[in-house]
């Protein structure tokens, strides 16, 4: 069945066709959430949040991009977790990491462990730089470096113009940039550009 006749369904109270679409979109869903809030617990309340607004407001969908749909409102409660966490900071007693060597299914088999751990490490540095961006900028940033969609797809999930997201990106990518730059010491020696000051 086409997305369109999903919508629809959906839109007729089917929840089984709603549940369809929450498989399509979910992965995306989540890694913007993530990459946006940096916690995966946190990623996971923000995805479940969304879909459950999607599927409230799902009537007042009028067509478009339901990609776009989704990820405008899961941008929006990374945007209001953001702004919760500014007003009233937390501090945590102890950060929970996955251990993904516990499940050797989740491991690439042809990675030694040398590589991946400079690759987790390489990741969390990127993860850290992301999140010392302004929150339209890190939203922004997503959504174009690691969702990969266009300037066109971004405007429309943010509702700003393109050369918002133009300018919001190229500030974004000067920043974290420069946030790689200052902390070259923390980038695995595989990973550090020749000649940036990152030897």
């Amino acid at each position: 069945m086409d997305e369109a006749s999903l919508i629809a369904d959906a839109q007729k109270g089917k929840v089984d066709a709603f549940n369809d679409l929450v498989l399509t979109y979910q992965q995306q869903v989540y890694n913007l959430a993530y990459r946006i809030l940096g916690d995966p617990a946190s990623a996971a309340d923000a995805t479940q949040d969304a879909f459950i607004s999607a599927y409230q407001s799902l009537s007042r969908f009028r067509g478009g991009s339901f990609k776009s749909y989704l990820l405008r409102i899961v941008s929006n409660r990374c945007y209001d977790e953001l702004r919760r966490r500014k007003r009233r900071p937390a501090i945590s007693f102890e950060d929970v990491e996955i251990d993904e060597d516990a499940n050797p299914m989740l491991v690439n088999g042809g990675e030694g462990p040398e590589a991946h751990a400079e690759r987790k490490e390489m990741a969390r540095v990127l993860q850290a730089g992301i999140e010392t961006l302004p929150s339209d900028q890190r939203v922004t940033l997503v959504l174009s470096d690691v969702q990969g969609m266009s300037y066109e797809e971004i405007a429309e999930v943010t509702e700003v113009a393109l050369g918002t997201v133009k300018s919001r990106l190229a500030r974004a990518r000067s920043k974290l940039r420069d946030y790689l730059l200052d902390n070259g010491e923390l980038i695995p020696s595989r990973y550090r550009l020749e000649g940036e000051g990152l030897a």
